[in-house]
């Protein structure tokens, strides 16, 4: 599978959608649709729900996450919004502010 990589020094400001995976370095305001896994890595900042298939979070995020598949956030992240999701893995030293749906 095919992986965009926005870097770090990228801005973003509008909506992102596509099939392939994407990685996060950078930053995006607005709105992410991924039919694949979105990787947000330590050091980004989304401000913008986010729609995609996995997602796994290192950085920050602040809006709602919403995953057909696994959802994992990693012992540095910092989330602010509602995650609904099918399976969801939490590392110790997550911060994470919002409610969890899991979807069975």
């Amino acid at each position: 599978m095919p992986v965009t990589t926005i870097g770090k020094s990228l801005i973003l400001d509008g909506e992102l959608r596509g099939t392939d995976g994407l990685s996060v370095q950078g930053i995006v305001k607005g709105k992410i649709e991924i039919d694949n896994a979105i990787t947000v890595k330590k050091g980004a900042i989304i401000k913008a729900d986010i729609k995609a298939k996995d997602v796994q979070i290192s950085g920050e995020v602040k809006g709602n996450i919403s995953a057909s598949g696994n959802v994992h956030y990693m012992e540095d992240c910092t989330v602010v919004g509602n995650t609904s999701t099918a399976r969801i893995l939490i590392a110790d030293g997550a911060s994470i502010k919002g409610s969890v749906h899991i979807n069975i």
